[in-house]
C-alpha cells in the first residue's frame, strides 16, 4: 500500500496493484473564494499549489469521491478526469450529479462493492458537522452527507479512509467493526462560524489511537483550505506530548507513506 498525499483530502494510492485517486481537488492555488460563513473566509482556496503535475494524477484505474464539496470534487477535476473513468460515489444523488457532468462509469458504494478483487466498502456513522449544525436546515443541506471508504484485499492491510466527519460514537463503532490496520483521518479541524468543527482535530486523532492502538494513522486535510485551523506542526507537537507520534504520519504535500 502506497499512499501519496497530494493536497487537502486528495490522495494518490496504490492498493493491491491498482491506482486510485481519492477526492480530487485539482485547481491551481487561489482558484476559488474561501467558503462563506467559515473561519478565515477571506483566504482563497486552495491555499497551496499541487505538488505534482496534474497529468500524473489522471493515470489511475479508478476515482473515489466521498462527497462533492468543492474541496473534494472541484471544477478542475470535472474538466480534467476522463468521462469514462470508473468513479465510485456515496449515494444516488452524487451519482446523478456526476452523470449530469458527463461521467458514464459510476458506481454507488455499498458495504460489499468490489473493484476487481479489491473490496471497497462505504463507511457508516460519519457526520460532517455537529448535531447543532445539522439542526439548522439550511446549514444541514449545505453540509450534506459525506462518507469514507474501507479497502480490503487478502494481500494488503485493511485501510479505513474516514472522510469528512467529526468524532462520534457511530464513527467509533464503525472503526471497531472494521478493525483497520491503517486509518486516514481528515484532521484539519475545519470550522463553520458559530457552529464549530466539521471535521476532526487533534483530540479526535488521539481518540482514534485510543480506540485502535495498533493502527497506523495518517493525518491529512491540513494547511490547504481556508477554514482548516489545525496545522501539521501543532498536531505533531500534540502527538509527541501524548506519546503516540510513533503511529502517526503527517505527510507533506507530495510525500508518500508505505505500509
Amino acid at each position: 500500500m502506497n499512499i501519496t498525499h497530494i493536497r487537502n483530502a486528495t490522495q494518490l494510492m496504490t492498493y493491491a496493484g491498482k491506482r486510485f485517486l481519492i477526492d480530487p481537488m485539482l485547481a491551481p492555488k487561489g482558484a476559488y473564494p474561501g467558503f462563506p460563513g467559515t473561519a478565515r473566509a477571506d483566504i482563497r482556496n486552495p491555499m497551496v499549489e499541487l505538488p505534482v503535475d496534474v497529468k500524473t494524477l489522471l493515470d489511475v484505474d479508478a476515482v473515489i469521491v466521498t462527497h462533492t464539496h468543492d474541496d473534494h470534487w472541484d471544477q478542475a477535476a470535472i474538466e480534467l478526469i476522463a468521462k469514462d473513468k470508473p468513479v465510485y460515489v456515496q449515494n444516488d444523488s452524487d451519482a446523478a450529479l456526476l452523470r449530469s457532468q458527463g461521467f458514464t462509469h459510476l458506481t454507488v458504494m455499498t458495504e460489499e462493492t468490489a473493484f476487481g478483487d479489491i473490496r471497497i466498502a462505504k463507511t457508516h456513522g460519519g457526520q460532517h458537522g455537529t448535531d447543532r449544525a445539522y439542526a439548522v436546515p439550511e446549514l444541514a443541506e449545505r453540509l450534506g452527507e459525506a462518507c469514507g471508504v474501507v479497502f480490503r484485499h487478502p494481500d494488503e492491510k485493511t485501510l479505513y479512509i474516514a472522510g469528512d466527519t467529526i468524532w462520534r460514537e457511530e464513527v467509533a463503532a464503525d472503526l471497531q467493526k472494521h478493525q483497520p490496520d491503517v486509518v486516514i483521518l481528515n484532521a484539519g479541524y475545519a470550522h463553520v462560524l458559530g457552529f464549530g468543527p466539521i471535521i476532526m482535530g487533534e483530540q479526535d486523532v488521539l481518540n482514534v489511537h485510543f480506540l485502535l492502538p495498533q493502527a497506523q494513522i495518517v493525518a491529512v486535510h491540513m494547511e490547504a483550505i481556508n477554514h482548516c485551523l489545525l496545522t501539521r506542526h501543532a498536531l505533531r507537537e500534540y502527538a509527541e506530548a501524548n506519546q503516540f507520534s510513533e503511529v502517526l504520519s503527517i505527510p507533506k504535500d507530495g510525500e508518500s507513506v508505505i505500509f
